[in-house]
Order: C-alpha cells, then structure tokens, then sequence
C-alpha cells in the first residue's frame, strides 16, 4: 500500500526528524510549515489556510502534527494574552485545524493514522510555562475523543508525551527553566529527536493496529502515570 503522510512543522526539530524517518519507511512525505522551504507553506492556527492546504494535497494516509510553540517563560500571573493566544493558536486550534481537515479522507479510505504531539508539560505542568503546558493538555484531550471518534473507521488516533528534547523549538526557553525540566529526567539527560521519531513511526504504520487514543510517553523515565 502506497502510504503519503503530512508532516507539519516538518522542517525542523521533531517534524524533520519524523519526515525523514517516514521516508526511510518509502512512505510520500509532504511537509508543511510556515517556512517558504516547506512542500506546503501554512499557518497551522489559520483554519481558512488549512482547509486550502488540505484541498491543495488531497486525501492523505498519515498525518503527524509537530508544529508547536513554547511561548514565552513567566508566572502565570505574568502572563500576557498574547502570548497565551499565540500559544494555544499554534498548539491546539492548530493540531485540532488539521485533524478536521484531514481525517474524512482517512475516514472514507477506511484507514489512517493521526500522531499528535503533546509534552510530558500537558501531564506534570512545567512551571512558568503554562500556555505551553495547557496547550499540550488539551491535545491530550483532542486525541483521546478523536481516537475513540475515529476507530470503527480503521483510522488510529494517538498521541506522543515527550520530554525535553533537543531540538532548536527549546532554543527560546530560559536556561532555568531548561534545567529544571531536565533535572527531572531519571536518565539525566535530553532527549534526541530520533528517538522520538522511531515511535512516531511504529504509530504510523501497520504494525500499530489495536492501540488508540492513547498517550505514548517518551521521557527517559520522567513519566509517573
């Protein structure tokens, strides 16, 4: 079966690392991002570019959303609405605009499979990021209603919980905020990009077939439930 899958914030960090493993599998990979090097330049928080997006590729096999942003690093109280906008725009409405666009073709194909990325911060709540933790929580949330949507149409829905991992997404966070979620990783350092991906890529394919819904923690040891 010839398999195409659209990677968003495929140019970089985890999406780049997802998209090139993919291909590895000969999987049609189709990035987008809001880079002009993309295969598809899209703002993800657009719904009404989405929707042109998704009409510009057509029905697709795979779909992996990874554009995210961290936003800035503040207490909570300190935390401005644009900032909390941006965030949950780019991580939510974003993940839920290309759920929407994309999941009716898998649906009418009669298979599919959707890997959203969340954080470990959507389970614990990093502290001074709480448009970052919040956002990944409710993609949490996203999913587990989507899987249980989508599974008597053979389409999986599932969701990846990593922890920091080294990617140029985390070049933004404060060094003390960085520590300290480090710091909590029984295995004492960052994840790599490739780790995640080869996940990414079991729940992509075949050899996934009776798990959705599920939240699929990669954290070096970090994950407690």
């Amino acid at each position: 079966m010839s398999l195409t899958a659209v990677v968003t914030g495929g140019l970089s960090g985890l999406g780049a690392a997802t998209a090139a493993r993919l291909g590895a599998d000969g999987v049609d990979v189709i990035t987008m991002d809001i880079s002009p090097l993309a295969d598809v330049q899209v703002d993800v928080s657009d719904p009404n570019a989405v929707a042109q997006a998704a009409r510009q590729v057509g029905p697709i096999s795979i779909l992996i959303n990874s554009a995210g942003i961290v936003g800035d690093s503040a207490p909570t109280w300190e935390i401005t609405d644009e900032n909390w906008t941006r965030t949950l725009a780019v991580n939510l409405t974003g993940t839920f605009n290309m759920c929407r666009a994309f999941a009716p073709g898998m649906i009418e194909a009669g298979w599919g499979r959707i890997v959203n990325i969340a954080s470990m911060a959507g389970k614990d709540g990093n502290p001074n990021m709480a448009p970052y933790s919040a956002s990944k929580a409710a993609v949490i949330g996203l999913t587990k209603t989507l899987g249980k949507e989508l599974a008597p149409h053979g389409v999986l829905a599932n969701v990846v919980a990593p922890a920091v991992v080294a990617t140029s997404m985390n070049d933004r966070t404060a060094p003390e905020v960085l520590a300290h979620i480090t710091s909590l990783i029984p295995m004492g350092r960052i994840g790599k990009a490739e780790e995640v991906a080869e996940l990414i890529a079991w729940l992509s394919s075949d050899k996934c077939s009776f798990s959705t819904g599920a939240v699929y923690d990669i954290s070096g040891g970090r994950a407690t439930y």
